[in-house]
């Protein structure tokens, strides 16, 4: 049976909130807390520039994976790009499709919104992670000359 997809709604905030302090564990984190993981998270699912998708193995199964999207309006491309911000599937899902899925249906909703570019980040020593990217048409190379690379810089006070 496919794996099901929707976009959550504010009833769904526990279940997204769920599954993104599972995704904080899973990435050996302790921080931030589950309460204020579920308060950001609802009010993420109010703010129209972003959308969360949930997957569960099968309709009435409880979600086990979660993806978040950020939409923005580009001066390049003068439509919207898509930033798909996370994407965690709980282990006993992996290797069932959910992520696919969440990807597929993240593509597809990036369509709908008519963005011009979807664009995500994955750390190289996720190769499971780069392999169902790049097996969906995600590039790592997308602007050549030379290597575009992901920059950050903490702004904690």
């Amino acid at each position: 049976m496919a794996p099901r997809v929707w976009v959550a709604a504010e009833r769904d905030t526990d279940a997204v909130a769920g599954l993104m302090a599972a995704f904080r564990d899973w990435l050996g984190h302790d921080k931030p807390e589950d309460d204020a993981i579920r308060r950001v998270a609802a009010e993420l699912l109010r703010d129209p520039a972003t959308e969360y998708l949930l997957a569960a193995s099968e309709p009435g199964a409880p979600p086990a994976g979660v993806c978040q999207l950020r939409f923005r309006l580009s001066i390049w491309t003068g439509a919207e790009d898509c930033w798909l911000e996370d994407l965690y599937v709980e282990d006993g899902a992996r290797r069932s499709g959910l992520g696919r899925a969440l990807v597929q249906t993240a593509v597809e909703r990036a369509r709908a919104r008519g963005c011009r570019r979807i664009e995500l980040d994955a750390n190289e020593q996720n190769p499971a992670a780069l392999a169902l990217y790049r097996s969906m048409g995600f590039t790592t190379e997308p602007k050549p000359p030379g290597r575009t690379l992901f920059l950050a810089r903490r702004l904690d006070s």
